[in-house]
This record gives C-alpha cells, sequence and structure tokens, in this order.
C-alpha cells in the first residue's frame, strides 16, 4: 500500500480521525495497531517477522543491559571499594560489552542475510560485466527483503547502543519500543530517529490541535507535488535514456543525469514532506532529512545537506568508534612522528572516512554500484577537496579573487552539483559496467545540438509535459530559496484568509490535475523505499 495511493490516504483519514477521538492514553497503542497493519498491507505480510525480532533482540538486550548496569551497582554499593570492586567493575563491563557485541551482531547478522548475500555473486558478475563478458556466472538468489530494513535496524541500533553508555533511558514496555522501531510512517524512508531525542513522544498524549493538523496537511500536500508532479516525469525521461543508454550517447546521458539528480531529490525528500507532516499532524516532530543539498558548495557540505540524519548516525555510530580504536590511535601516533602533527593526523582521519564511506555505499545495497556511486567516490572527492584547498587558497589570493564572493560560490555549487550527478550515475545505471559505459558514451560523443532540436522531447516527456516540469523545477526553486530565509508556511498563515487559502487549493489543485496517477497510471515506489 504506497502512500501515494488513494487507498493510504483513506487509511490515514481514518487513523487520523480515530487518533483524536481515543484518549491521549490511547493514542500511541493506536498508531502500534496502524504500524503493524500497514506493514501486513504492504505486501508479504510474512516479513513482519524480521522487524519484530529485530525490536525483540533489542529489547532483551536493552533489559539486560539496565539489568547488568543495576546489578554492578548493587555489587559496588556492598563492596565499597578497592580491589574487589575494581574486579566487579570489570567483570560487569565485559559482561555489558559482550550483551552489546551480541545485539549488535543478530541485528547485522539478519540485515547482511536479507540485503547482502549477493553481494559476492554481483562482484563477480560486475567485474565480468566491466571486462565486457556478456555471460552471466552466476544466478543471484533473490530474498525477500522487509520494508525499511536498513531504517529500523539503524535506528534500534542506535538506541541500544545509547543504553550502553548511558546517555539513553532504557525502555521497559516491549510494545513501546516496538512503536518506536516500527513506526509506519518511518518505515518506508527514514528519517533515521535517535530514541533520546525523538522517542518519547510516540507515547505522550497528543490533544487535537487545529494549526498543528494543518501544518502537517500542508507539508504533505507539498511532498505530494515534489513527488507526483516533478519525480514521476523526470522519472520518465530518466528511465527512457538508461534503459537504452547505447541509442542515446553524448548530451542525452549528461541531462538524463540531471534529471535524475533532481528525481532522486523531490522522490527522496517529497517522502520525507510527506511523513513529516504526517507526523506532524499526529503531534510528533520528526528530525528534518534535507536542507537544500543542490546549494552545497562542496562535496562534504552537501552531505551535511542530504540525508541529514543518515550522516550523523554514520558519524555518531561508526566514524567516532572507528577513529578511537586501537588500530586507528596507533596509526594516529604513527602517521604523526613520520608526516608530522598536523598531516599525520589529517590522514589517519582521512582512512578512517574511508570505512565510514565505504560503509554508507554498502547500506545503500549489495552492489557496487552503490559502493562506488554512494560511498569511495564521494570519499575521493572529500579527501580532494581536503588536500587541494590549500594551495587553492594560495593560488586565489594571488590572484586577488574574493574567494567568499558570489561568483566562486557559484563555480564551487556548479561543480559540487557536477561531481554528485557523476556519483548518481553509478547509483542509477544497472552496473558498474554499464556505469562505465554511459560514461565513456557521454564524454566521446559530441552532439550539443539535440538541446535545441527537439531530440529531448523523444524521451518520455512531449513539449506540454516539459513545460509543467520545467515550471514546477522553477516553482520547487523559488520556495527553497524563500525557505532560506523565513519559514513559508508561517508566511503564508500571515496572510489573508483568502489569500492563503487560494495559495493552498492552487497547489492542492496542481498535484490533482497534474500529478502523474490515477488508472492506467501507477506512481512508482519512492526510491529510497528499497533501502
Amino acid at each position: 500500500m504506497g502512500i501515494t495511493s488513494f487507498y493510504f490516504l483513506c487509511f490515514f483519514a481514518i487513523l487520523l480521525i480515530l487518533y483524536y477521538v481515543l484518549p491521549g492514553r490511547m493514542q500511541w497503542g493506536l498508531l502500534l495497531v496502524c504500524s503493524v497493519a500497514y506493514y501486513l498491507l504492504s505486501g508479504n505480510g510474512m516479513l513482519i517477522v524480521y522487524p519484530v525480532v529485530s525490536v525483540t533482540v533489542c529489547y532483551a538486550g536493552i533489559r539486560l543491559l539496565a539489568a547488568s548496569s543495576g546489578q554492578e551497582n548493587k555489587q559496588e554499593s556492598k563492596r565499597g571499594g578497592g580491589q574487589e570492586n575494581k574486579q566487579g567493575t570489570g567483570q560487569g563491563d565485559r559482561r555489558r560489552r559482550m550483551i552489546l557485541i551480541m545485539t549488535i551482531l543478530v541485528n547485522v547478522g539478519v540485515l547482511v542475510v536479507l540485503k547482502y548475500v549477493n553481494f559476492g555473486i554481483y562482484t563477480i558478475d560486475g567485474i565480468a560485466r566491466l571486462f565486457g563478458s556478456s555471460d552471466e556466472l552466476i544466478k543471484s538468489v533473490d530474498f525477500l527483503i522487509p520494508l525499511g530494513v536498513s531504517f529500523y535496524t539503524f535506528s534500534l541500533l542506535g538506541y541500544v547502543v545509547d543504553v550502553y553508555y548511558g546517555i539513553a533511558e532504557p525502555q521497559t514496555n516491549y510494545f513501546k519500543l516496538m512503536l518506536y522501531g516500527m513506526y509506519f510512517p518511518v518505515i518506508i524512508s527514514g528519517p533515521i530517529l535517535k530514541y533520546r531525542e525523538h522517542g518519547e513522544q510516540f507515547f505522550v498524549p497528543h490533544p487535537f490541535d487545529y494549526r498543528r493538523v494543518t501544518r502537517g496537511l500542508q507539508r504533505m500536500l507539498w511532498g505530494f507535488f515534489k513527488k507526483l508532479v516533478i519525480a514521476e516525469r523526470l522519472g520518465m525521461l530518466v528511465d527512457t535514456v538508461y534503459g537504452g543508454y547505447a541509442d542515446y550517447p553524448g548530451a542525452f546521458i549528461w541531462v538524463a543525469t540531471a534529471c535524475y539528480a533532481f528525481q532522486l531529490y523531490t522522490d527522496f525528500s517529497g517522502c520525507m514532506d510527506i511523513v513529516i507532516g504526517m507526523s506532524e499532524s499526529f503531534g510528533i516532530l520528526l528530525p528534518e532529512n534535507f536542507q537544500m543539498p543542490f546549494f552545497a558548495g562542496s562535496i562534504a557540505e552537501y552531505w551535511r545537506r542530504w540525508h541529514i540524519t543518515l550522516g550523523v548516525w554514520m558519524k555518531e555510530y561508526v566514524f567516532y568508534p572507528v577513529l578511537r580504536t586501537k588500530f586507528f590511535t596507533n596509526l594516529n601516533q604513527s602517521w604523526k612522528n613520520k608526516f608530522g602533527k598536523k598531516r599525520g593526523k589529517q590522514y589517519a582521519t582521512f582512512a578512517a572516512m574511508f570505512v565510514l564511506w565505504l560503509t554508507v555505499g554498502i547500506w545503500h545495497g549489495g552492489d557496487w554500484k552503490f559502493v562506488i556511486g554512494s560511498g569511495l567516490l564521494h570519499w575521493f572527492y572529500i579527501v580532494m577537496e581536503e588536500l587541494l584547498a590549500p594551495p587553492c587558497a594560495r593560488l586565489m589570493d594571488k590572484w586577488h579573487i574574493d574567494a567568499g564572493g558570489r561568483a566562486v560560490r557559484a563555480i564551487r555549487v556548479v561543480r559540487t552539483f557536477f561531481l554528485v550527478c557523476i556519483g548518481d550515475l553509478f547509483f542509477r545505471a544497472a552496473s558498474v559496467g554499464d556505469a562505465f559505459a554511459m560514461l565513456r558514451g557521454a564524454v566521446t560523443v559530441w552532439n550539443p545540438s539535440v538541446l535545441w532540436d527537439g531530440s529531448l522531447l523523444d524521451l518520455g516527456l512531449d513539449l506540454i509535459e516539459t513545460v509543467i516540469v520545467i515550471a514546477a523545477l522553477l516553482v520547487l526553486y523559488a520556495v527553497s530559496i524563500a525557505q532560506n530565509k523565513y519559514s513559508v508556511r508561517d508566511r503564508i498563515a500571515g496572510k489573508a484568509l483568502v489569500l492563503r487559502w487560494a495559495v493552498w487549493y492552487a497547489l492542492l489543485f496542481a498535484v490533482i490535475l497534474l500529478g502523474c496517477y490515477g488508472p492506467g497510471y501507477s506512481a512508482g515506489e519512492f526510491i529510497y523505499q528499497g533501502f
């Protein structure tokens, strides 16, 4: 049951009414029941066993950590101090560490089996494709992947780690933890949650608030506009070129890749708008996942603006722990002695970043195209940016170029977008071999005339459809610029009644009249729903 479908809208409307009709203490129970129902209705209902197993394992781990910590404190108070105290504390630490490791291994093990068991097969086949072999060496065995497996796994594991370090209170109610892990809007495509920041609001009563509900519905409407009016149209052009790239070389590939960057953004951020708006109507505030990423002046800045909750999670639970390991501590000291304090620390950080970006790439899927396009390529970009920044700064000083000027900023934004598009090409291509073939076709064929001779109108969008998507992108651009200065919803709310309702009705009718949906057409699933 896709969240852009008519059936889902009916499901949501009924839930919203019941949510505020029931007593506040029963609201979280209703959300849990509806989350389970949504999972059962969204494909193979048997797959619900996987999130239930993850919740159960994490709940057991949390309770054991809490019990171990409590038992340890009691033992310390009885012993009073001395060598016995240290020995008891050491045993308690080892026990708690083992509980944490086992909880992580079970959850990550399930994730690996479900998403990455074919990785080795893809590797062999990808190498064969890379060297031009058309033979499929090994036929992969497809596993049914439960909805949102990466999102609920990361949210739950982050909570267990926080409980281990004592920065989050352990949840003692199994069903409340199940709601946190299986909350149906979030399980679709995120965002990845932190229990210590967002968990408790699921369980407190939320009285009806007209302003909050209407703002949530407005946010959802904006998300539908992005998805149905922009992303679905761009997807038609992208599918045409990427599905037959040999027939569309040169400028066709560049145009399709730029369109895919915007398709991916409007699809994913549109989903976030719907999810965040839906939750806001329930009184639940979720973290933002995007902050105008295409305005970034560097790849590092881009990733601070794109899929924000994934980046924060990876830094807290992968990057910093890796840096603190004995191996990297020794490596840091060794390279400081060899290359100097500043350079040695920088090189050790680059090495830890390699682990981080390898993990980010693998998170996106068990295929080398994800490891390259969403992981290691971006690691390479960031390393090069760091290494080239000092000489570039000296060069601009020598030529008296204002590094903070608008022209330089614009060049950096365009450069960043171009580099992101190269990564997106790997992300969207069918394989690494296809990605390299497309890059070869893009740079070896010179056909700029297709940009103005009407050839682009044969890629799935006629003139009217092209005008619609360009106009919609301009609206998106204008709103993004305004949103950077003030809250657009607050500004609209401050206008006269007739004007503000005119704005929202215009957006509603734009979705109804221009959206890609209805009989004979099925809006595609959200791209990140598969992760």
